[in-house]
Parts: structure tokens; C-alpha cells; sequence
């Protein structure tokens, strides 16, 4: 452990002391120029300073774009986790926080010593933390919560649980009702558990189902601090969420049927009388979980009295997620013991995310800025409408992380009609449809970041702790090319075409 913890020090470190130094350079760099312009005439100082504005903007837009090039960590890190639980498993386990981090500090590095850009560092780096700090205070809080549903497995008490689950996203999140779920899921189907109730779990509640409140989905939450209305994704989004979630629902009810009493799956324990009662542990634990919810609002571009760090116009707070790390160690520490041992709860599946994206937000920085370049170039924005912001947004929030995806995409189509996403009112112009068609693209970019997170393992955070979760209680997972050929190519993606069909292809 001491060797992980050392690995995240040192990535921290690097930017934390780069960054002051980066900056002092800055400094030291106009304080030299001052003085020297002094010594010249007034008139000959300014032109000298215009010439150095001029040489320091073109110095700024030569250093601060990535190569293309530079994609190449980002895509051997997704390659590596789609291959190594599949060809070198062992290695894999054993060396993926390293891997990693290792790629990550990479990229960081080439960023802030080669382009000389402290800017994307610094974002990713803040994203991460509160993109963390969310995930393990839900994962944890939840945790100390035994739910234990004493019913026989049937087709029908499966897509119950599934469509509570999927609502209940809304009111904690996708991650909370991942975490305080998957395990009564799994009790549930204990006497035939397998792989297909897993992947449809991820799709209807870690995803979907969030579709409906900012809190639901973390791409659905930034839109809200940049100046989406609270009750807008609702509004607009409730028809698509009811679509999907239906044939998702009579899918499900198809395949267990059919594949549920078949005896093919994993046999956690023999059960055949049954109480058919509902029964919580741990339930102080909820208002650990409220605690989570309301820290969430904390944010000091909403609320002026949180204390913030002013950054590149931008201002940046830790209290939430102090707040949240705190609520995560107090809930853990006074836990009904009972509770997390009815859960086998340990921090394995935590532990997994934090590595893996770690090396994610790290890496995926030349990626996102090439879409965002390119999107918002004269190019890119002659081909924005409605449909390739549905596709271009769906298909990246399924390989890099759907929150950054989202916030690029939604800049792109503001941009496109002369609007600013780092303006609030001009976002929440944009929401109210303010400019030309612009509620129905930002309701494509929502739909398709939040529904298109389920296509891969590493779409959405509770993917891949649902996945770690269920590989931990012996039920066999499908790698990752795998969970995209046998279930999100042929069940998920149809869908997403249908629900193309009826909101975007012909308006």
C-alpha cells in the first residue's frame, strides 16, 4: 500500500510544486521585462511591450496545443485495460496502479515542461479530485448499508429492483444507487447469478437511469454549475429515459426468463424457503449519504460565500470534497459492523477506480483538446446540428469520461452560435432555447453523455466498480471488448439508434 500511496504523492507533487514555479516564472519573467522597459523612452517602451504581447500570444497558442501524437499513452492505457484482464491477468493486477500513474505523469509532464501549459494539469487535476471524492464517499457511506430482499429470484422482482434502482439514481446519483444496490441485486440471484444480470444492472441503474436531475450523472451536474437550470434535464429529458428504460425492462424480463431458471450460472448459496420480507442494517448510514448530497451544491461558482482558489478565471473549492472525504472516513469508522460484513464490503473496487482513473484523466487531456479544437473550428462548427452532437457526444462519453466529453461538446455547440459556456446567463439562454435550436442540442449532448456511458467499463464510474463488485462475489465478467461484442453492440446500441430515431432524425 505504501508503494500506491507513494505513486499518487508523487504525481500530486509534480504538479503542486510545478505549478508555483510555473507561475513565479511568469512572474519573474514580466518583473525583468518592467525593469528593462523603464530603461527606454516611454514610446519605444510600449512598442517594445506590444511586440512582447504579440511574441508572448503566439508563444501561448504555439505551446498550449497538444500533438496529435500525444493521444498515443491515452490509447494504449484503454487498450492495455481492455487486453490485460484477458491475456496477461496476473501481470495486469499486479501492475496496473503503476501503469497507470505512470502514464499519466507522462502526459502531465510533457504539459507542463515541453507546451509549458500549467492550464489542462491544473483542470484535470481538480476534476479528478472531485470526480474521486464523489465516487469513495457514496462508495464507502454505502457500504454500511445492508439491504437484504428475502424473495425468490423471479424475471419480474429482478426488473422491479432495476427500475427502483434506475429512479433512485436520481435522488443519489448513479454511483450511490450502484453502490447501495448491487449487492442486494446479487443476494437476489444468488442461487443463479450470471453475467447478463450484472451488464443490465450497469445499463439501467449506473446510467440510464440517472437521466433525470443533475445529481443523477456527473456530466449532468457540471452543466448545472456552468448555468443549466436545476429542473431542466427532467423536462427535457423525462420521454427519452422512459423509452429506453422500457425496452431495456422487457428485454431484461425476455432474457431471465429464458436464460434465468436454466441453472447455467454462478451459485452463491442455496436458498429455498423464503420470507419474502425487505430488511435494513446500518441504516444511519442514509444520512451520511444525505450529508454527500447536500455537500454537492458547495461550489463557489453557485455560491459566493464558499471559500475558493481563483484560477485562470475559474474559481476552485475543496470544501465539498473535504466535506465528502470526511463524511467517507467518519462513515466507515462508526459503520454497523454487521452491515459491512452481511456486504463483505472491502476497498478493492475503490481502489481499482482510483488507479484506473487516475491514468485516465491524466492521459485523456490531448484527446479532449483535440476534440474541442476541432469541434469548435470553422470546420467543426459548419458540422454541428443536433444529430452529430447526439453521435460525436455518445460515442466519446463511451471511451473517455463522459463529464469532460460533455462540457466539450456543449462549449462547441455554444461557440458555434456566438455564445460563451463560461457565462452563466448565456448557458442558461442557451438551456431556454435562447438561440437557434439550442435546448434540442444541448437535450442530444445530455441524452447521449449520460446513455452512451454504458457502452464501455470505463464510460461512467460505477461501471467499473459494479464490474470489481461482482468479479469479487465469483461471478465471471466479459473483458472489455467482450461486455462491447456479446452486450453493448448488440443489446445497448439499438437503442441508442431508436432513441435517435424518435427524438433527433427527423425534427
Amino acid at each position: 500500500m505504501k508503494k500506491y500511496i507513494a505513486s499518487w504523492l508523487l504525481f500530486f507533487g509534480l504538479i503542486s510544486v510545478c505549478i508555483p514555479a510555473h507561475l513565479q516564472a511568469q512572474d519573474n519573467t514580466n518583473i525583468q521585462y518592467i525593469a528593462q522597459a523603464e530603461q527606454h523612452e516611454p514610446n519605444a517602451a510600449s512598442e517594445d511591450q506590444n511586440l512582447h504581447s504579440d511574441a508572448t500570444a503566439d508563444h501561448v497558442v504555439e505551446h498550449h496545443h497538444a500533438p496529435t501524437w500525444l493521444v498515443i499513452p491515452f490509447v494504449a492505457l484503454l487498450l492495455m485495460i481492455a487486453t490485460g484482464p484477458l491475456f496477461y491477468e496476473s501481470f495486469w493486477h499486479h501492475n496496473y496502479p503503476k501503469i497507470a500513474v505512470g502514464l499519466a505523469i507522462m502526459v502531465v509532464l510533457y504539459y507542463l515542461f515541453v507546451l509549458g501549459n500549467v492550464h489542462n494539469p491544473v483542470h484535470a487535476l481538480a476534476e479528478y479530485i472531485q470526480f474521486i471524492s464523489l465516487l469513495a464517499s457514496l462508495f464507502i457511506a454505502s457500504g454500511g448499508i445492508l439491504i437484504n430482499v428475502d424473495k425468490k429470484s423471479t424475471p419480474l422482482a429482478n426488473v422491479l429492483l432495476l427500475l427502483t434502482g434506475a429512479l433512485i439514481s436520481n435522488l443519489i446519483g448513479t454511483t450511490g444507487a450502484s453502490m447501495l444496490l448491487i449487492r442486494p441485486f446479487i443476494r437476489l440471484n444468488k442461487n443463479n447469478i450470471q453475467a447478463y444480470h450484472i451488464i443490465f444492472f450497469i445499463f439501467m441503474v449506473s446510467n440510464i437511469g440517472g437521466s433525470l436531475t443533475p445529481i443523477g450523472d456527473p456530466p449532468l451536474f457540471l452543466g448545472f454549475l456552468k448555468g443549466v437550470p436545476f429542473f431542466w434535464t427532467l423536462a427535457h429529458n423525462w420521454p427519452a429515459w422512459i423509452l429506453a428504460l422500457i425496452i431495456l425492462a422487457v428485454l431484461f424480463y425476455i432474457v431471465d426468463r429464458k436464460y434465468g431458471s436454466k441453472g447455467d450460472g454462478v451459485v452463491l448459496e442455496e436458498q429455498t424457503q423464503y420470507s419474502n420480507k425487505i430488511s435494513l442494517k446500518g441504516t444511519k448510514n442514509f444520512l451520511w449519504l444525505l450529508v454527500i448530497i447536500i455537500s454537492v451544491f458547495l461550489d463557489p461558482n453557485v455560491l459566493e460565500w464558499v471559500p475558493a482558489i481563483h484560477y485562470d478565471g475559474q474559481k476552485f473549492s475543496f470544501l465539498r470534497e473535504a466535506i465528502m472525504l470526511s463524511v467517507a472516513y467518519f462513515s466507515y469508522k462508526f459503520a454497523d459492523q454487521e452491515a459491512l460484513s452481511g456486504n463483505e464490503f472491502n476497498f478493492e473496487p475503490i481502489r481499482e477506480v482510483a488507479f484506473i482513473f487516475i491514468g485516465i484523466f491524466g492521459t485523456m487531456m490531448p484527446a479532449l483538446e483535440l476534440v474541442g479544437t476541432f469541434a469548435q473550428s470553422d470546420e467543426g462548427s459548419a458540422l454541428i446540428t443536433h444529430n452529430t452532437l447526439y453521435w460525436g457526444t455518445g460515442i466519446l462519453s463511451g471511451f473517455l469520461d463522459n463529464a469532460p466529453t460533455y462540457l466539450n461538446f456543449l462549449a462547441a455547440a455554444m461557440a458555434s452560435q456566438g455564445a460563451d459556456i463560461n457565462i452563466i446567463h448565456e448557458v442558461k439562454d442557451f438551456a431556454m432555447n435562447n438561440y437557434v435550436n439550442s435546448a434540442f442540442e444541448l437535450m442530444a449532448i445530455s441524452i447521449a453523455s449520460v446513455f452512451f456511458g454504458a457502452m464501455t467499463y470505463i464510460g461512467n464510474g460505477p461501471n467499473f466498480m459494479v464490474k470489481s463488485i461482482a468479479e469479487q462475489s465469483g461471478i465471471k465478467m466479459p473483458s472489455f471488448f467482450g461486455y462491447i461484442l456479446r452486450f453493448s453492440i448488440p443489446i445497448l446500441l439499438p437503442i441508442l439508434f431508436i432513441t435517435w430515431l424518435v427524438f433527433f432524425a427527423f425534427v
